[in-house]
This record gives C-alpha cells, structure tokens and sequence, in this order.
C-alpha cells in the first residue's frame, strides 16, 4: 500500500465530500489513471477482482479495496452503487 493513506470501507464512501479540484496535475498522469481505471473495470466483470484505488476527499487521502463495476465520465461505481469522482482517484491498483 501506498504509505498515508488511509484505509476505508466501501460503504462509508458515501458519508464522504469531494472537492472539484484534479488530484493530479500532468496530462500523462490523468491519462494513466484512465487506463488503470479501465483495467479495473475488465478486472471486475471478468475476474471479479478486487483493486485498491487511492483517492482524496476533502480531508485525507484513503484507500478502498473493492471491485469496479462501472466507469462514467466523472466517476466510478462501485458495487451496492457507491461511487468515487475520477477527478479525486490517483491511481487504482
């Protein structure tokens, strides 16, 4: 695990509050972490594989081990429907 972050449940996701703001700044970086999210995807349907993905809401940065299921425009969906804005997510791993 990526040292300071914070490990959280899935279903407390929704309890949290999400800044606008990109947690990443380079365009490569925003571009692998749409790849990686795609990957988790296929992960998901396929295998039905739990991923970590590394993400800030307004106070610290967490991490959730749990299986993608869905990738919109702006977020990602989570099984029992939780979701996580992409802009917030550094990697997914």
């Amino acid at each position: 695990m990526i040292p300071n972050f914070e490990s959280i449940e899935k279903e407390k996701i929704h309890q949290l509050s999400f800044p606008k703001s990109d947690v990443l700044e380079s365009r490569e970086e925003i571009q692998q972490r749409f790849s990686d999210l795609n990957r988790a995807l296929a992960l998901g349907n396929l295998e039905h594989a739990k991923i970590r993905i590394y993400f800030e809401d307004n106070q610290s940065k967490k991490v959730v081990e749990t299986t993608v299921w869905a990738v919109t425009d702006q977020r990602v969906i989570l099984k029992q429907g939780h979701s996580i804005p992409i802009n917030r997510i550094y990697k997914s791993a």
